[in-house]
């Protein structure tokens, strides 16, 4: 079997040149929004108490700082808490509106979409405002119950969005059929849709997770100084001092996205393959 060549068979130089000039033009690009990354992690293990290039010396110390400091160590527990429950959260909702919006046609259904994903369009400096003000009158403010239903309320439209791409090549005949069979609308839920819409709820449920996990703007409104997330945390050790800790998490908060993304990728071409058979 022949392989294709690794550049198109252009027959005007002009063209070639074309060819090699865009790709040069998209490596510097990327080169150059990578950049600050790629600056960052060195600095991470720098022994200087001040982020500064050359590095004189190389050192853990900044790590074991970020796993032996109280503050930082809270704020990675709260993190790792309400992260989690906002994604459980905002993936059970979001997973129900996209299923309701998919099956039923109804005057105000653009509206009602409209209202659903409007977490994903308002700048997040207005969400914190109108979150504040209202969780302050009912006792939620200051407290995990209301940064969780927060952050929850700014995932769900990414499950929302992906969930419904996901169906919108479902054959809902086979709903019908199950029901049709006996079985009860709760159990052709798990055994039917819940198959055909994973990718879909995994996807949106990471970027839930990311967007949670990430968010810093609007836990400054809702949390208090005891449900501070890593986030806020550096948001508060910028603002102070800048401190080479802040590159170690920063380090380390970069290698989990990355997982994360290599994860979404994988159950992309999970997707994809199994749409050839």
């Amino acid at each position: 079997m022949n392989k294709p060549p690794l550049f198109p068979p252009y027959t005007s130089l002009v063209e070639r040149a074309w060819f090699f000039a865009s790709r040069g033009f998209n490596l510097l690009v990327l080169l150059f929004l990578l950049s600050p990354i790629l600056v960052m992690i060195p600095l991470s293990f720098s022994d200087s108490s001040f982020l500064m290039y050359p590095i004189k010396g190389f050192s853990l110390r900044w790590y074991e700082n970020l796993f032996s400091s109280d503050e930082w160590v809270r704020a990675a527990k709260n993190s790792f808490v309400v992260a989690p429950a906002a994604t459980v959260i905002a993936t059970v909702l979001g997973t129900l509106a996209a299923v309701g919006l998919n099956k039923s046609d109804f005057r105000g259904k653009g509206i009602l979409m409209a209202i659903l994903i409007s977490p994903m369009i308002v700048p997040v400096v207005v969400v914190g405002v109108g979150v504040y003000l209202f969780f302050a009158r009912i006792g939620l403010s200051d407290s995990y119950l209301g940064l969780i239903l927060a952050h929850a309320a700014l995932g769900a439209p990414f499950v929302v969005t992906t969930v419904l791409a996901t169906l919108q090549g479902f054959n809902h005949n086979l709903v019908r059929a199950s029901l049709s069979l006996g079985a009860s609308p709760l159990r052709t839920f798990f055994r039917i849709t819940l198959p055909v819409i994973a990718p879909g709820l995994i996807s949106g449920a990471l970027f839930a997770f990311a967007t949670s996990f990430d968010e810093v703007v609007l836990t400054l409104f809702v949390a208090g100084p005891e449900q501070a997330t890593l986030p806020r945390q550096m948001f508060a050790g910028i603002k102070d001092n800048i401190s080479p800790t802040i590159a170690a998490l920063a380090t380390i908060l970069i290698l989990f996205s990355t997982c994360l993304l290599l994860a979404l990728e994988w159950l992309r071409g999970r997707n994809k393959a199994a749409a050839r058979f």
